[in-house]
């Protein structure tokens, strides 16, 4: 299928590894160009040898207002087609393993720079009658994550953010959606399997047999099947996909609208 996006240009943030990663490929395996962000210099250097002219690299943390301040000076000498605004995220915790500078620092990391980031790149988009906003959030929007409560919690503000910026936008071509991934091969999970572990006192291997077996396809999904669609919500063929949260769990939202 042709997605209709060469020669765009995309910010893919957290692409040092894991879905951010897989996305920027896809992106540039359909003839997009990049700008990818990531704290690591020697993972963009390594990137930058295999995609040659079709990546701009940025090393530095998103969620930090130096580094969104540099990403738009190289913005503006592009014209920018969307962003997929992604990171890590908080600590594996259980509400009762919390303390309130827990819950101010996920306010920060998971919802305060997104809305920082989101403001700053609305302009261009509006000034230009187009734009994708895509936001790779979590499962734990849909259905709870054990150990997991500030995503559980935080990261629904950012669903709501987006679902009602997506109706003010939506006349200007602008689309505005969320991604819900389930459990998959990234670094990210080892968090869950390192945390169940412990508190189990069972072995990652057994962690992640436990995390399997609530997946109805029996396995972890795979970043690279994850960059597909999210390299389609970002194309021209998404236009009438706005203001949804879109799950990639492999069918373990057990919600009928799941």
């Amino acid at each position: 299928m042709d997605l209709r996006i060469e020669n765009q240009w995309f910010v893919v943030c957290g692409a040092g590894s894991g879905f951010g990663r897989s996305i920027a490929e896809q992106l540039i395996q359909e003839g997009a160009k990049v700008i990818a962000i990531a704290r690591t210099k020697s993972v963009l250097d390594d990137f930058s040898r295999v995609a040659k002219d079709n990546l701009v690299t940025l090393c530095g943390d998103i969620t930090q207002v130096d580094t969104q301040l540099r990403l738009m000076e190289i913005c503006s000498t592009h014209t920018i087609s969307g962003i997929v605004i992604n990171a890590g995220g908080p600590p594996a915790k259980s509400f009762l393993e919390t303390d309130i500078d827990d819950w101010d620092g996920g306010w920060h990391s998971l919802v305060r720079w997104k809305l920082m980031i989101t403001m700053r790149f609305l302009p261009l988009f509006r000034k230009q009658q187009y734009g994708r906003l895509l936001f790779i959030e979590s499962v734990s929007v849909k259905q709870r994550v054990e150990n997991l409560a500030l995503s559980n919690s935080l990261r629904l503000a950012v669903v709501g953010f987006a679902k009602t910026l997506s109706g003010e936008v939506a006349k200007e071509n602008i689309t505005v959606n969320v991604m819900a991934p389930g459990y998959h091969n990234t670094a990210a999970m080892q968090r869950l399997f390192q945390k169940m572990s412990s508190s189990q006192g069972i072995t990652l291997s057994e962690a992640k047999d436990h995390f399997e077996k609530l997946i109805p396809v029996g396995r972890m999904g795979e970043a690279q099947e994850f960059a597909g669609l999210a390299a389609w919500l970002l194309s021209p063929l998404a236009a009438y996909v706005t203001g949804q949260t879109i799950s990639h769990d492999g069918g373990s939202v057990m919600g009928t609208f799941g």
